[in-house]
């Protein structure tokens, strides 16, 4: 087969898409990577086709403009907007696109690129839409982008958060697909009251959900097109050599707390720079500082380490705790390296992953940004280093998501229908 994977968005978005092609690849198949020319790299180094796409909506969705506008009060506000600030953004991705997946049997849409299933249609070809939340309609949890605790409202409200939302995302990209599918495709508009997913669901999509069954359990209203496969890592290459100084660093003492904040930048990410530094000194931790989301202005001292980027693999085990903001790949990262964790939420499904995290045991209860001080972050770090609970159970948790296999799940998957169908 040859198959071409249409993914957006930070690092931590796209690596696990990467991981894909890395298994499709090892099965015999040709692997197409469309992505942001910042990976061009990454894609090409591993051997795969590359495809560039010239836009990132999510960085208008994640912008200071549209995250004021998702903080109003006032949601038809926010719809219209929002759309207003995607839309010029948006026009070129979807070109891309659909120039990336000419000449392929099989399109994957990994993570955000739900409008693969538009091209697909056109095509005539497969479409899988592959994400790393397990977010699908039913009556066992809410959306992950609400408030989970509302879950104790019960199956119609759990349902309804699925339909509203679904429909909410679809108002920010219905007047650009339909233009697209028109103008582009030669598609008929998808009407007002259908959204994304009633046009996957009319496609009878497959959806791969790179999440462990060991995290978060398939719901028993799940079609059995939805599958969840267990995660999708990207390891360190064989030929990994990690900084000589960090090495140094980790055996020089007691085992490091680990502290990154993915992409965040700005005034923002120095006050939470200068808030964990407090809390390490305040507990007596060494630290691990990521530069990527901000990095610290001031000179550091002995007892912490800035590095810019290293894999998650060869890192996380060696740390005693994980801070961080509840990416679903870093997320994952920790669950594997079965250390504990606290999680900080900003936006999106990163709530969601600081529930789960709590739920399960692994981590103290979330904190709620608002609430971020030196001294809520020190008593956080302190009680999952501390707490033989929460060890014990992050120790389980990583043990069994070790011995899953997600990426083998997918080719699997993909390989029989492919083999089904032909």
């Amino acid at each position: 087969m040859h198959i071409t994977i249409l993914t957006l968005g930070t690092r931590g978005d796209v690596q696990p898409f990467i991981a894909l092609g890395v298994g499709l690849q090892q099965a015999g198949h040709i692997v197409r990577i469309a992505s942001q020319a910042n990976f061009e790299s990454d894609i090409c180094d591993r051997g795969f086709e590359f495809a560039l796409i010239s836009g990132n909506p999510k960085e208008g969705v994640e912008s200071a403009q549209g995250q004021a506008l998702l903080q109003s009060k006032n949601p038809i506000a926010v719809v219209r907007n929002l759309g207003n600030v995607l839309e010029p953004i948006f026009k070129p991705v979807l070109i891309d696109s659909w120039e990336a997946c000419q000449g392929t049997d099989v399109i994957i849409g990994g993570g955000f690129p739900f409008w693969g299933v538009d091209i697909a249609e056109k095509l005539g070809i497969p479409f899988y839409f592959a994400y790393l939340t397990p977010n699908y309609p039913t009556t066992a949890f809410p959306n992950i982008l609400t408030p989970q605790y509302l879950g104790k409202l019960g199956g119609i409200y759990n349902r309804f958060s699925h339909t509203f939302m679904n429909q909410l995302f679809w108002q920010f990209f219905r007047k650009p697909i339909n233009d697209f599918r028109q103008s582009t495709l030669g598609l008929a508009p998808i009407g007002f009251r259908e959204n994304a997913l009633t046009n996957m669901e009319k496609a009878q999509t497959n959806y791969l959900i790179g999440c462990s069954p060991s995290v978060h359990p398939k719901p028993k209203d799940w079609s059995n097109r939805v599958h969840l496969t267990g995660y999708w890592f990207l390891d360190a290459p064989d030929n990994f050599i990690p900084p000589a100084d960090l090495v140094e660093f980790l055996k020089a003492g007691s085992p490091p707390v680990y502290i990154g904040f993915g992409s965040m930048g700005g005034e923002e990410a120095q006050k939470i720079s200068q808030i964990a530094l407090k809390a390490l000194d305040k507990t007596l931790q060494r630290g691990i500082f990521l530069s990527g989301w901000g990095g610290i202005k001031n000179s550091l001292p002995d007892t912490i380490f800035q590095i810019d980027n290293i894999p998650h693999s060869w890192l996380f085990p060696q740390m005693s705790c994980i801070v961080h903001h509840g990416g679903a790949g870093t997320t994952a990262a920790t669950f594997r390296s079965g250390v504990p964790v606290v999680i900080v939420p900003f936006f999106g499904d990163q709530p969601f992953w600081a529930y789960q995290a709590a739920k399960l045991g692994v981590s103290p209860p979330m904190i709620n940004k608002n609430n971020l001080t030196v001294e809520t972050l020190a008593q956080a770090i302190a009680t999952a280093i501390e707490n033989q609970s929460i060890g014990k159970k992050a120790a389980i948790l990583g043990e069994k998501i070790r011995s899953e296999n997600g990426v083998a799940k997918v080719v699997e998957i993909l390989q029989s229908n492919f083999s089904a169908k032909f």
